[in-house]
């Protein structure tokens, strides 16, 4: 029975889904001719025992690992949508070069879009699944560290942003330059605010981030990875009402900012959910072995065994 099971999985990776669909053979022991020529025939013991080795372990694992991140999430409206998306922007992409769509599902052997959906959205399962695995294996050691080093209050601050005048295609000489003339600019306007101008005044006049000039320079309520690692630095050394009293450099120019409030870290136990799933999330980006690793933990906790070697033996290769 694991045998046929495999190979009819096989013949949905070899011939497609459509060509699977239309299989008339019957299978039994595995003795069933499954094609045949004038002094030759192919059973379905022969196509399984030559498909195996090219095909076997990976069709049997993504079996399983189907099996199992089905059982282990539910389908969401938000998982479908986002499969939808995915592919549409994928569909727009190939029918803006030419490519006939049902063509290329053909091609990659989907029988139709609503597979491909299909196949979307359980790799969204099949990442949950995993990521719910890893946050039982994070420590406290690890959560009371990030929880030191990363979880901050919110804070508001209003800035002058200083950006550079300088077009994507400058030479060095022009762009350096201008960086020069932007930090100037930035410093200039530091003497005016410690001769007393007002703060509402300079926004107007010099912000280049149209986003909140109109609102004095304003960005509320933001955490660290909100906001670039400068600013977020730069406005933690302040106090309430205080401003840079140098020219903060980021990627956006140069930032003159005035800080004016924030709350307190939240306690651990009302973020640690956030915290748990922050630590995994910077775990899975940057290991990129953590997904396949982390589901053969999760096969072995679903007691797998497999029963021929010769794909047992792939398996244990592949790890």
């Amino acid at each position: 029975m694991k045998k046929r099971l495999l190979l009819l999985s096989l013949c949905v990776i070899i011939l497609g889904t459509a060509g699977c669909g239309k299989q008339e053979v019957e299978l039994k022991d595995g003795e069933q001719v499954i094609a045949s020529i004038k002094g030759n025939k192919v059973t379905a013991e022969d196509l399984f025992d030559k498909l195996k080795n090219s095909y076997g372990e990976t069709t049997l694992i993504n079996m399983i690992d189907e099996y199992i991140a089905n059982k282990e999430v539910e389908t969401t409206d938000e998982m479908t949508s986002n499969a939808k998306n995915q592919i549409k922007e994928m569909k727009d992409y190939y029918e803006s070069n030419g490519y006939k769509w049902d063509e290329v599902l053909d091609q990659y052997g989907y029988s139709s879009e609503s597979v491909l959906v299909d196949e979307y959205v359980v790799n969204a399962k099949k990442e949950e699944v995993a990521k719910n695995y890893l946050k039982t294996q994070v420590s406290d050691d690890e959560i009371n560290a990030y929880y030191d080093k990363e979880i901050y209050g919110n804070y508001t601050a209003k800035h002058i942003l200083i950006s550079p005048d300088v077009a994507d295609d400058a030479s060095d000489e022009d762009k350096e330059k201008a960086e020069s003339k932007a930090l100037e600019t930035a410093k200039k306007i530091i003497e005016k605010l410690d001769d007393g101008e007002k703060w509402a005044d300079l926004v107007k006049e010099y912000s280049n981030d149209d986003a909140s000039k109109d609102n004095e320079g304003l960005i509320s309520d933001f955490t660290k990875g909100d906001v670039v690692d400068e600013f977020f630095d730069a406005t933690l050394k302040l106090k309430d009402g205080e401003y840079t009293k140098e020219p903060v450099e980021s990627s956006y120019g140069y930032h003159i900012i005035l800080k004016v409030s924030n709350t307190e870290k939240p306690a651990l136990k009302d973020v640690k959910d956030d915290v748990i799933s922050s630590i995994v999330e910077n775990k899975m980006t940057n290991d990129s072995t953590l997904f396949n690793t982390a589901w053969v933990d999760i096969r072995k906790n679903y007691e797998l065994k497999i029963n021929d070697t010769v794909i047992e033996d792939k398996y244990n290769a592949s790890k």
